[in-house]
C-alpha cells in the first residue's frame, strides 16, 4: 500500500439480527446506512494511527473495491476511518476513535 491507503477485508455479514425489544431482524431486510467493521490487511508507509490486523470501523458506501486472487478488499484513505478497535493496551478500553 502507498502513502495514506489502508486496505480492509470486510467482515462477514452476520444474518439475522435482533433488536434490544428482541424482534428478530431478518438479513435481507434494508437498514439506513450503516457503518461496517473490517479487518486492516495492509497499510501505507503514511498511516500513523492503524496497524495491520487492527479492527476497523468504517462507512463501506464510500470507499473503492478490489479484487485479489478472487478475494474483494476495499482500499481506503486513512481519514476514512471512523474508529479503531484494538488489542493494544496503551489505549485502555480497546476502542479508539
Amino acid at each position: 500500500m502507498l502513502h495514506d491507503r489502508v486496505l480492509v477485508r470486510l467482515s462477514p455479514e452476520e444474518g439475522e439480527r435482533r433488536s434490544t425489544g428482541g424482534i428478530v431482524i431478518p438479513a435481507t431486510a434494508q437498514v439506513a446506512r450503516r457503518l461496517a467493521w473490517g479487518d486492516v490487511l495492509g497499510v501505507g508507509s503514511n498511516v500513523r494511527n492503524v496497524k495491520v490486523s487492527d479492527r476497523v470501523l468504517f462507512n463501506p458506501d464510500d470507499q473503492l473495491e478490489v479484487e485479489v486472487q478472487g478475494e474483494a478488499y476495499l482500499v481506503m484513505r486513512e481519514r476514512d476511518i471512523h474508529a479503531v478497535a484494538t488489542e493494544r493496551t496503551e489505549h485502555g478500553t480497546g476502542l479508539y476513535l
